[in-house]
């Protein structure tokens, strides 16, 4: 049975209270939540009182995994990861929505020996897109947009005014559905504005990096280079734009409604915005790192500042929808059991936003995800620092891996993570029979 038919033969399954969350939430209830290592003073959002699980991730470590089943499993990533010379790894399975794997592999914080271990957190990069596409399609569902709602324009949703100097008037036809498949328009032709800003602030004389808004503006003085709905080219833009629709409908930052609507129903409390320096990691965040020749850069502040890309040459945290958040392989693995249509684990979203989402064709790519077919779903995500990958295959084996440094090869090198997962996975002859989600 393929995964499309498998939804539809468990479309009654959708949309049932999500009883695992609350049994969870009540039986492993903590005060607060997890923090940055930095002084700054809290948002009023961040203020707010507020109660929350302990995450799956901070209830495991690598010793629940290290059985006798999987050890040639262990040696060949062990192995990947001196050839390609990555510090550190996380990888975790799940099979029919159970969590049966989850172990960190090599180093979180080289310099001070810390090992990574399942509890440690990493950017995800472009995974974040299917994070975005799930709270518009969560919209969709609450009757706050559709996806053929116009995007700019005096009867589009963002039809503020400091959006309405549009140089292509093509623009005006943008739907969120178009920016959901990468049919925005949108074109790299001076570069990606996203991983550019050094430079659009020399052309545009600006004095401080563009915000969301700023940003958004300037891709509006821009051209398109095709019409929208008549083409596909991968856009970030479009998932930061998607970031503010999200904002404006709900009237929340992107952040808090992901986490609020998304995120926490799902079962996921360790997923947050990523900061760009080492300062601003997280508590149980790794450190990043890139290729030992791999050339320093200009800061992205404009200031002229020499940095290692991955600390300072890109706005990461600028990323928001489009690339930006931080997680574990075993919350990304509960966060993609709520949409998947499967019957263990109750859904956040409907079926039939599920099926639209995993719909694509060769001139139309699916919404949120890299690839879908009737064998398997993926999701692919790239940045100086880190890969990663989630594969959801039709037998029910579902895995994510992620590294906390990344290749020569850019947005290649999760292909060779792919069929290093694969080789491994063959390894393994019998998985335990177990659901370390239930581990509380």
């Amino acid at each position: 049975m393929n995964i499309r038919e498998y939804i539809s033969k468990n479309r009654k399954t959708a949309g049932r209270t999500i009883i695992l969350t609350v049994l969870l939430a009540v039986a492993l209830f903590v005060w607060g939540g997890p923090s940055k290592n930095t002084d700054d003073v809290a948002t009023e959002t961040e203020t707010e009182e507020a109660d929350f699980p302990v995450p799956i991730n901070q209830l495991l470590d690598n010793q629940l995994s290290n059985i006798e089943e999987t050890k040639k499993l262990d040696s060949q990533i062990e192995k990947f990861l001196t050839k390609w010379e990555i510090k550190g790894a996380s990888f975790a399975v799940m099979k029919d929505e159970k969590l049966i794997y989850a172990k960190g592999y090599g180093w979180a914080d080289l310099e001070n020996l810390e090992a990574t271990d399942v509890k440690h957190i990493m950017r995800v990069a472009s995974v974040s897109k299917l994070i975005t596409a799930a709270g518009i399609m969560k919209l969709c569902e609450n009757g706050s947009l559709s996806l053929s709602d116009k995007v700019f324009g005096e009867s589009g949703i963002l039809n503020d005014s400091i959006f309405s100097k549009i140089s292509d008037r093509r623009m005006k036809n943008i739907t969120v559905e178009h920016l959901l498949r990468h049919q925005g328009g949108f074109t790299l032709r001076r570069g990606d504005p996203l991983f550019s800003i050094a430079s659009i602030m020399k052309w545009e004389k600006w004095d401080t990096p563009p915000d969301m808004d700023r940003m958004i503006q300037y891709v509006l003085s821009q051209k398109l280079g095709y019409a929208p709905g008549n083409g596909t080219r991968y856009s970030n833009v479009g998932y930061l734009i998607l970031s503010k629709v999200i904002e404006k409908v709900s009237g929340m930052p992107y952040e808090t409604f992901i986490q609020k609507n998304i995120l926490h129903p799902a079962g996921c409390y360790d997923f947050h915005i990523a900061g760009n320096t080492p300062e601003e990691r997280y508590e149980n965040e790794v450190k990043y790192y890139e290729p030992s020749n791999e050339p320093l850069v200009e800061s992205y502040d404009g200031s002229g500042r020499m940095v290692r890309r991955c600390y300072g040459g890109n706005d990461i945290e600028g990323l928001a929808g489009a690339g930006a958040w931080v997680a574990s392989p075993t919350e990304l693995l509960r966060f993609i059991a709520a949409i998947d249509g499967r019957p263990n684990v109750p859904d956040i979203l409907s079926a039939e936003s599920i099926s639209k989402m995993t719909e694509s064709s060769a001139s139309e790519l699916p919404i949120g995800w890299s690839k879908t077919n009737n064998s398997y779903w993926s999701r692919t995500g790239s940045l100086s620092g880190t890969s990663a990958m989630i594969k959801y295959q039709a037998d029910g084996y579902a895995w994510v891996f992620i590294t906390n440094t990344s290749s020569w090869k850019g947005a290649k090198f999760p292909n060779y993570i792919d069929l290093m997962v694969r080789n491994a996975k063959n390894k393994v002859e019998e998985w335990p029979e177990r659901d370390l989600f239930n581990i509380g």
